[in-house]
């Protein structure tokens, strides 16, 4: 089971390289495209290891008719990124019409936007509307290095000393502990970068007693902390065993293989596709943000759009049984 997508044909129109080791991509899109607001995300078909997959990306600013994608070269990509590296003008691909799992609330009288690294995709929207709107705003960046900072002069230009920077390099640390001090109590916070930046603005939050209704975050794909493996997956009840790639999520080859599944944000967020884990031959890289730490911890569940193990044979069940399946 997946949300409703409208899928148009897109030719690449600009590649442009706005930080070290990201690619923009501007694709023209057959058909009028609908308003859509900034955080939403598009599918793009790509082709790795020479067999076609789908990858989601976020969609930063860009004129009519247009889509743009912002994306990160990963050493440890599942091939998404790789692709999106060999893209050309001319070159064409089919994308969704954008949808929105991470959107602005526009109810709060101040907004801290918070990034890291190449998580600043969907934050750097938010930060123009929000400017745009004359919104009070703060803005905060952490990267290792300023060279990787994607689109940073443009916003330091636009929000001016409502954004401040925290270089790795430079010996300045992003405290969210301070941070989230600082926002007052009626305030949201809108959250993306690696994992571990999301798991530590969770905690942060909730010890300072604030609602987690105005905490929002969003985690992007190779956020695992561990280099992704092939493995074997053995569904209980079903007597099926399917082979995962390395460069392929569990969810997708269970239901390539034909396996049925309950999914549908496939990022880890909405927990539609946790199976039970029945046995483990070696760690889980718990790479959702549904789970609590405790709940990871059991390792008695995992998300499998986004979380895999560190290669041999895992058992699962998805609660399916022959008859079910038949």
């Amino acid at each position: 089971m997946r949300s409703r997508e409208e899928w148009r044909k897109a030719r690449v129109i600009a590649v442009e390289t706005p930080a070290e080791d990201v690619r923009a991509v501007t694709f023209a899109v057959e058909g009028p495209l609908p308003p859509f607001d900034p955080g939403s995300h598009t599918n793009i078909r790509v082709v790795i290891a020479g067999s076609p997959a789908i990858r989601t990306y976020t969609v930063v600013p860009s004129a009519p008719g247009t889509l743009k994608i912002a994306v990160k070269r990963h050493p440890n990509s599942r091939g998404g990124s790789a692709w999106v590296w060999t893209l050309e003008p001319g070159d064409e691909t089919e994308v969704t019409v954008p949808e929105n799992r991470f959107e602005l609330s526009w109810r709060a009288p101040h907004y801290l936007l918070v990034a890291g690294g190449i998580g600043i995709t969907p934050i750097y929207g938010m930060a123009k509307a929000l400017a745009a709107r004359g919104q009070p705003l703060r803005l905060v960046y952490a990267a290792r290095a300023r060279s990787q900072m994607a689109f940073a002069d443009e916003l330091e230009d636009l929000l001016g000393d409502r954004m401040e920077c925290f270089v790795d390099e430079e010996g300045c640390t992003l405290d969210l502990t301070a941070e989230f001090a600082r926002l007052p109590q009626d305030g949201e916070a809108y959250v993306c970068g690696p994992l571990g930046m999301l798991h530590a603005a969770r905690a942060a939050w909730q010890k300072s007693g604030r609602s987690m209704s105005r905490l929002r975050f969003e985690v992007f794909g190779d956020s695992g902390r561990f280099a992704e493996r092939p493995f074997r997956v053995e569904v209980a009840g079903l007597g099926r065993t399917v082979e995962v790639r390395a460069d392929q999520s569990m969810l997708d080859a269970l239901t390539e293989a034909g396996v049925p599944m309950i999914y549908d944000c496939r990022r880890g967020e909405c927990g539609l596709c946790a199976v039970d884990v029945v046995a483990a031959e070696n760690e889980i890289d718990h790479r959702d943000v549904f789970f609590s730490e405790a709940e990871r911890r059991e390792n008695d569940r995992m998300c499998a759009c986004v979380s895999r193990t560190l290669g041999g044979h895992l058992v699962i069940d998805t609660g399916y049984r022959r008859e079910d399946a038949a």
